[in-house]
């Protein structure tokens, strides 16, 4: 089941505890890639669930505060 985030959120708090690699696309105005990119680089803290990466709220917050890893 694949769904969209297509939401718009205004404020931090409304973002989901958990996003998809590919719903920092939207937030961040960046491609796929990009997305994946970040992830892969450790620049954005990512977990794997089973498979799947997702990316924490706060890491998102923390990448967007300067406290990426360069």
């Amino acid at each position: 089941m694949s769904m969209e985030m297509n939401q718009t959120y205004k404020r931090v708090e409304e973002l989901p505890l958990a996003l998809r690699v590919e719903d920092l696309m939207p937030i961040l105005s960046i491609g796929r890639n990009t997305a994946y990119d970040l992830v892969r680089s450790g620049k954005i803290r990512s977990v794997k669930v089973g498979r799947q990466l997702r990316i924490p709220r706060d890491a998102v917050v923390e990448f967007l505060s300067g406290g990426g890893r360069e």
